[in-house]
């Protein structure tokens, strides 16, 4: 497995990514991830201070699925947010996420204080995952959300 930061060429394969699994936890709707502007140039959204993302791929040059971390709120705050996490359907639970969390989490501890999260309750391994690795549940979004249509948030101090 080769997990690198995101090139322009990746876009193409990421977004479809991204929107088949918003589509398998009824996530393809408003308020979420499906309509984000930059879901089809996600390589010049992170192209910027303080945001990366990383895309894995298999040994065969597969894409696998990706995560990004970029600034959430005022910069005076130091919150990240864990952002577009998804892998295809044979990648989960193969440690995969573990090693893509691990990059991000690194990259944000550099930047920010604390890292925030927002997902579907629906995506219940996801859930499991982010509480496992620490992230606490929110009873609310924090404020600035863009994706009103999430409903369960975490946090987690880096």
């Amino acid at each position: 497995m080769n997990i690198r930061t995101i090139r322009t060429e990746d876009n193409h394969d990421i977004e479809a990514i991204i929107r088949q699994c918003l589509i398998d936890y009824g996530g393809n709707r408003a308020g979420l991830a499906w309509e984000d502007e930059s879901l089809s140039h996600l390589s010049d959204y992170y192209n910027h201070e303080g945001r990366a993302y990383w895309v894995a791929f298999d040994t065969n040059g597969k894409m696998l699925g990706g995560c990004g971390i970029a600034p959430f709120g005022a910069p005076e705050d130091q919150v990240c947010e864990l952002q577009k996490m998804y892998l295809i359907q044979e990648a989960r639970g193969t440690g995969i996420a573990n090693e893509l969390l691990q990059i991000a989490s690194q990259f944000a501890e550099q930047n920010y204080r604390v890292c925030y999260l927002e997902t579907l309750q629906t995506m219940q391994a996801a859930n499991h995952f982010y509480k496992k690795h620490g992230f606490r549940l929110l009873e609310s979004p924090l404020a600035g959300s863009e994706h009103f249509a999430c409903d369960a948030w975490y946090i987690r101090d880096l």
